[in-house]
């Protein structure tokens, strides 16, 4: 009999976390039921759905993470909000986090991602999420005295644009050493571009 209870807290979500992603990317996400997550990961349904509200959140299961890089990113800095979240994407870049894309392993986790609609679907809305979040700070922010809208807007499309791209060379084979120089030039071109418009 499986272990129903939701004991454990942040140890039970990530095992089924976990279980999760080790089954989606052994046989594709709409191969694996949530019943068999739970199953093998010891838990109920219930649980599972306890952590994570939807089927997608079990494999993209950063947003929280990436809620409180943006959240310090603007209250915690230094200096300008494109300073500081400029700082934030390198920091995640020389971490190699899984936020920057260029964790080892990646790979699978990418066609995962790319042969399933209802991820790529998942995906799109937590970057919609991400934008308003970022918005939302800057809006609370008294030292911001920019366009909230268009600044949250224009990182977050340019950061996912960076994403696809090291997705798509780690996919194709590239070094991951070269991909991981590229995203560093690409970033700087990002943020270059927010400072100064696009030319």
């Amino acid at each position: 009999m499986p272990r129903t209870d939701a004991r454990g807290g942040p140890q039970t979500r990530a095992r089924i976390s976990d279980v999760a992603t080790r089954l989606f990317l052994e046989r594709g996400f709409d191969g694996v039921t949530v019943a068999e997550v739970a199953r093998e990961a010891g838990v109920s349904s219930v649980t599972v759905f306890k952590h994570f509200p939807r089927k997608e959140d079990l494999l993209l299961d950063r947003t929280d993470e990436a809620v409180e890089v943006l959240r310090s990113a603007v209250r915690d800095r230094r200096a300008d909000v494109l300073t500081s979240l400029q700082q934030a994407t390198i920091r995640l870049l020389d971490e190699e986090h899984a936020l920057a894309g260029v964790k080892d392993g990646s790979v699978p986790f990418y066609r995962t991602v790319a042969a399933s609609p209802a991820l790529i679907a998942r995906s799109r809305e937590i970057a919609s999420e991400l934008q308003q979040t970022l918005e939302e700070e800057l809006d609370r922010d008294p030292a911001f005295e920019g366009d909230a809208s268009l600044l949250a807007a224009f990182f977050i499309a340019g950061y996912t644009a960076v994403l696809v791209e090291t997705a798509r060379r780690m996919t194709a084979g590239d070094a991951p050493k070269d991909v991981a120089a590229d995203h560093r030039v690409r970033l700087d071109r990002l943020f270059d571009s927010l400072r100064n418009g696009v030319g």
